[in-house]
């Protein structure tokens, strides 16, 4: 399967304004030899699958360096063409900070039309190879009615873990996925503000990161994250110990994206990486590792790999973030709203 696909990618022509084809990346990519990424390690969405494919297709040698997204960014600013690093994985927000502060290049795949254009810079400067949506996480030796809906929270007489509202990702897409879900938006968190503030008053609140080690202790009775997060955390634990829900009145879809240093020492490596990213093979090296792949109608993914992931069905009151300016702005305002409006109560 893997020999057709570069069968493929070495007769297409990529959409670059150079209009070298796939087969002439391949060879300057092999003569590199080598790409340094940060952001992407081995265990995160099997990026280890991608990055033994590259080295056994094409020789490949890869080394990464994990950090925050805007650590990426900063680090690409800084060093500029002294630069360490080729290639970076961040969030979806992060995508159009990294073109405004002018340290990506762009490449758009040979698959660039099968991408949504909600989920891509139309230039190729970025495009989110994988998505999350906010999910429930349930420990079902320890919830009896297992919550199907926002509201369904509030009626429940077990504790919600949301983690560090304010400060990480997981737990701000939380709160916009609950906006989204009571009538609010980008631009909008009251509504999300309100529903957490009605747990801290029923004392029914944690603020603790809901991660694999207190989850599997039991500490965790529902924990709202990433869906891949989730089923990850769910199949290293116990299968059936746990059930897994998008929440049916509204979540949101937010994904990550590869960015190319503008001033990477291996460009073409790194252009060839994420090519195979949005082949067949790379995006079925993702769902592996539990992330949802952004092309994922357009392949058939392995029975036992589509067994590990939630129905489509799950994901049709989903919707991704499509202001993004907004949404910058109302995560700054996040941590104090938190503090005066939710917080103020478990203490």
């Amino acid at each position: 399967m893997l020999s057709a696909i570069i069968m493929t990618l070495a007769t297409s022509v990529y959409a670059q304004s150079n209009e070298n084809n796939v087969a002439e990346l391949i060879k300057a990519a092999k003569k590199e030899g080598q790409i340094y990424s940060v952001g992407m390690p081995d265990s995160w969405a099997n990026w280890q699958g991608t990055w033994q494919d590259l080295s056994q297709q094409y020789g490949i040698k890869h080394q990464d360096t994990d950090m925050s997204s805007a650590q990426e960014i900063a680090k690409f600013a800084a060093e500029k063409n002294k630069a360490t690093a080729d290639i970076g994985d961040v969030g979806a927000s992060f995508g159009p900070i990294a073109v405004q502060k002018e340290v990506t290049q762009a490449y758009k795949p040979t698959t660039w039309q099968q991408i949504p254009d909600w989920a891509k810079d139309k230039d190729g400067h970025w495009a989110l190879a994988y998505t999350g949506t906010i999910a429930f996480m349930i420990n079902n030796e320890l919830v009896q009615d297992a919550p199907k809906r926002w509201d369904d929270l509030l009626r429940g007489k077990y504790r919600v873990t949301v983690g560090d509202v304010g400060i990480a990702a997981q737990a701000n897409n939380a709160l916009l996925a609950a906006a989204y879900a009571r009538g609010g938006d980008e631009n909008n968190l009251q509504p999300a503000v309100d529903f957490f503030a009605q747990l801290a008053k029923q004392k029914r609140l944690s603020i603790n990161n809901p991660t694999l080690a207190n989850i599997e202790k039991g500490e965790v009775e529902v924990a709202i994250l990433w869906d891949f997060n989730a089923l990850n955390y769910r199949d290293q634990i116990n299968r059936d110990r746990f059930t897994v829900v998008i929440p049916t009145d509204g979540s949101v879809i937010s994904g990550y994206t590869t960015i190319i240093n503008k001033y990477a020492q291996h460009p073409n490596a790194a252009k060839l990486a994420r090519e195979f990213i949005f082949s067949d093979q790379g995006q079925i090296n993702l769902a592996a590792g539990y992330a949802r792949p952004i092309r994922a109608e357009h392949i058939n993914l392995p029975a036992e790999i589509k067994a590990k992931l939630l129905s489509d069905e799950q994901y049709k009151n989903a919707k991704p973030i499509t202001d993004f300016v907004g949404w910058e702005k109302s995560s700054r305002q996040l941590p104090k709203m938190w503090q005066q409006q939710v917080l103020i109560h478990l203490q």
